[in-house]
């Protein structure tokens, strides 16, 4: 039966990645590392009993081969990372430190102890930066250009994927994932924190909704597609390839914020908080998922509306 490391195991898209596992490989042993506690409240009591934990950071290199040798994983979806754009502007350091060196270690694991793994290294559409909007919907040759910590760290991670996949023959498939929404996400990203805000308010707890720059453009994509897409990838997609993953469909966050407010049947304010706004960001983006699909087969199957919903439903549950 086939052996998944998961980094990054406590957080969001792990998660779900696990329960697509459990229900369509419920048989796979699963490995997970995280310095963080893991809450999976959310699988089966069964299920969750035999995930093996591990708590040490990615940092330590002897720890990261000694977890290989006794996983010896067919797949390793490295998903920890410092993922936040607008906290990478206020830690830098932290930010590109972390996201470089943790999978550095990784793919040099992989390397040293000839292991067979297929690794999953996963990057973000923020290394395209700021791009006009009749250059989109982009592909993957585009040329990066990083406009944030994170961004550049990013772009880091996949230069560092491809050297490796090309100069030692190790299986990775990188991605360029873009906004990702869904429950149990954190509020500090835009979409959670405006349903968290929405439900507040419906209960009378605040009177106006608080956002930064409400007038650019993403490209959302249920974190249910994500995962799906990211098996799929680890599975039939092509080593050194990299493959944009997203929905092909932008939206304004004003346009969002209508719709969760339409879907929780209520109206409230906004006030713009200058504490929410970044140095700089990109106004438009959109993917292009033509790669994607001729490689594995893929088209998402959450809508929007369907996504927002389950993002307000979490909140109505948490709160």
């Amino acid at each position: 039966m086939s052996a998944y490391l998961i980094t990054g195991i406590s957080g969001f898209v792990a998660g779900h990645y696990l329960e697509y596992l459990a229900k369509n490989k419920p048989g796979a042993r699963i490995f997970g590392i995280d310095e963080r506690p893991s809450d999976f409240s959310f699988l089966e009591e069964g299920y969750r009993k035999g995930i093996k934990l591990y708590s040490f950071s990615l940092m330590d290199v002897p720890s990261v081969e000694a977890l290989l040798e006794e996983a010896k994983p067919d797949y390793i979806v490295h998903l920890a990372s410092y993922s936040s754009v607008a906290s990478s502007w206020q830690n830098p350091a932290l930010c590109f430190v972390n996201n470089t060196n943790i999978f550095l270690n990784i793919a040099e694991s992989v390397r040293k102890l000839a292991a067979k793994s297929r690794i999953l290294s996963v990057g973000s559409s923020e290394e395209y930066g700021i791009v006009r909007k009749e250059d989109t919907p982009l592909k993957e040759d585009a040329k990066l250009d990083p406009a944030s910590p994170y961004a550049v760290a990013r772009v880091s991670q996949e230069l560092l994927s491809e050297v490796y996949a090309r100069g030692y023959n190790t299986h990775i498939v990188r991605t360029r994932s873009f906004n990702h929404i869904g429950p149990r996400q954190r509020e500090n990203f835009a979409v959670s924190g405006f349903a968290r805000q929405i439900i507040e308010a419906k209960r009378g707890r605040r009177q106006e909704i608080t956002c930064g720059d409400i007038g650019i453009t993403r490209d959302f994509i249920d974190v249910r597609d994500v995962v799906r897409a990211y098996d799929l990838l680890l599975e039939k997609g092509e080593s050194g390839q990299v493959y944009n993953v997203c929905s092909g469909k932008g939206y304004t966050l004003s346009r969002i914020l209508e719709m969760l407010q339409e879907e929780a049947g209520i109206g409230f304010p906004v006030q713009k908080d200058p504490l929410l706004m970044r140095p700089v960001d990109n106004p438009f983006i959109v993917g292009s998922l033509e790669k994607l699909n001729k490689a594995v087969s893929f088209e998402p199957e959450y809508g929007i509306k369907d996504s927002l919903r389950s993002v307000l439903d979490y909140w109505e549950k948490a709160l």
